[in-house]
């Protein structure tokens, strides 16, 4: 469709670093979005001059697209509001802008969460599918031999969840430590796959995604990625879908 006919409503919404597509639609369809205000539809699109709100917040697109390489910290919740959670992810990360993060990392554990007001970037990196290379650095509570890490690479059936992992990249660290490279982000994976083999992970952090890296940041420190990383990310997040609709 012609640009002269504007953008869908939703990655308009995504766009502004708001939340994914996905939940965007959500919004949509719980009529919490005005267009020009009145309540907006499904499938509008938005122009130039157009008025968009969610709720009464006026939504602007950014000016330009930011992404953040941030440490969480551990005992962190990836939520922007939860009344059980004792700290969230807004309460230790603080920036002059709205930044939403791609991709969780539950209360336990810690390191990389990429931030960042691209919301087409953070749809994408949400996407299973995608096969996106996360690196993880774990620990757990006894000495884990090859025999099991050799399993945990090829592949671990989750009984509770009735599927097998992908194959994942598991490399020793030390004789209770390992790093392990997967390319799905199923909910408390890891842990779930050390379950399976009697393991209890002791610490989980993730140190990549992708082609961005942890590097020497500390709990609780951030860094702006320079035009050369944030390239690199988008180009190996969309690649020839880069910049459709």
């Amino acid at each position: 469709m012609p640009e002269n006919d504007g953008i869908r409503l939703n990655k308009f919404i995504a766009s502004a670093g708001i939340c994914s597509r996905r939940d965007a639609d959500k919004l949509i369809e719980q009529g919490k979005v005005t267009l020009n205000g009145k309540v907006a539809k499904t499938g509008d699109r938005v122009l130039p001059s157009d008025s968009v709100k969610v709720g009464s917040r006026l939504i602007k697109l950014p000016e330009k697209s930011t992404v953040i390489a941030f440490y969480k910290p551990v005992g962190v919740t990836c939520t922007e509001r939860d009344e059980h959670a004792e700290l969230t992810i807004y309460d230790v990360f603080k920036y002059k802008e709205r930044m939403t993060y791609a991709g969780r990392l539950d209360k336990d554990s810690e390191g990389l969460l990429i931030m960042t007001n691209d919301g087409d970037l953070i749809d994408s990196m949400m996407r299973a599918k995608n096969n996106h290379e996360k690196e993880y650095v774990v620990e757990v509570n006894k000495y884990i031999p090859d025999s099991i890490l050799e399993k945990m690479a090829e592949g671990v059936y989750l009984n509770d969840l009735k599927r097998k992992t992908k194959k994942a990249t598991v490399k020793r660290i030390g004789k209770t430590s390992f790093a392990i490279t997967l390319t799905e982000g199923m909910n408390r994976e890891i842990r779930r796959m050390c379950a399976n083999f009697d393991y209890k992970v002791v610490s989980l952090k993730r140190v990549r995604v992708l082609n961005v890296t942890l590097g020497g940041l500390k709990p609780g420190q951030y860094r702006v990625l320079n035009n050369d990383e944030t390239t690199s990310l988008k180009d190996a997040v969309y690649g020839k879908n880069r910049g459709k609709d």
